[in-house]
């Protein structure tokens, strides 16, 4: 029996489940740092349905808590979040049937984990129906859960022991969607180069060590793959 778009969407939930734990005191981090960060609550807590992105406000904070002038916080939300264009053009065959609209809805529902988890699901399962009902289950409830888990750090995080070390979380939760993606030998080359790549790339500015190490960590993959079909061929 072919999938219909409502169980689509209740598959997407509930598979996003897992990753919901470490998005939770990721979320909480993220609302106690903009209040130290002296950013009024509220403009502090719209920053996440309007930005919706973790790494770009975690980085808006930190130049806002220094001082910076708006241009450059934009610029840098800008620079952070390149990383949606290969996220975009990998997934965008899985969506090339849907109408502008959707494509637009989706592509703000489109994060990390939202990709990590689906693209893996949409390659185990090519001939899927109703995959943009899947994603958009799996994008709900990555957004859902960021908003209620910031605004819990924005107006209690004051009332959060401070010895709860939460900082770990954001690491796990990556751990946790990339383990699951790494399949074959190119994947693994992947993994590794753009791992050890963002390693040595930490003190680029603008976060640009984080965008050269995908690049990298794709470069590998490709490189490999090519070498694994020359061979096998």
């Amino acid at each position: 029996m072919n999938p219909t778009p409502r169980s689509q969407f209740a598959s997407g939930v509930r598979d996003v489940l897992p990753i919901l734990l470490g998005v939770v005191p990721f979320g909480m981090i993220y609302g106690i740092s903009a209040i130290n960060a002296h950013i009024p609550p509220l403009l502090a807590f719209l920053m996440s349905p309007i930005v919706f992105s973790g790494s770009a406000q975690f980085a808006a904070t930190q130049l806002i808590a220094h001082g910076a002038l708006v241009s450059v916080v934009i610029f840098t939300i800008y620079i952070v979040n390149l990383r949606h264009v290969m996220y975009s053009a990998t997934i965008s065959p899985h969506f090339k049937s849907l109408s502008i609209r959707w494509k637009l809805f989706l592509s703000y529902l489109l994060t990390d984990e939202a990709f990590a988890m689906t693209v893996t699901r949409f390659n185990s399962e090519p001939d899927m129906r109703n995959k943009s009902w899947y994603f958009l289950g799996a994008g709900s409830g990555l957004w859902i859960t960021w908003q209620i888990s910031t605004a819990v750090g924005v107006f209690a995080g004051g009332q959060i022991p401070a010895n709860w070390s939460l900082d770990f979380s954001g690491a796990l939760t990556f751990l946790a969607l990339s383990v699951p993606a790494i399949r074959d030998r190119s994947t693994a080359a992947a993994g590794i180069v753009g791992g050890i790549s963002a390693i040595f790339l930490r003190g680029m500015p603008y976060q640009l060590g984080l965008v050269t190490a995908a690049l990298l960590g794709i470069a590998a993959g490709y490189g490999v793959d090519r070498w694994t079909h020359r061979i096998s061929g």
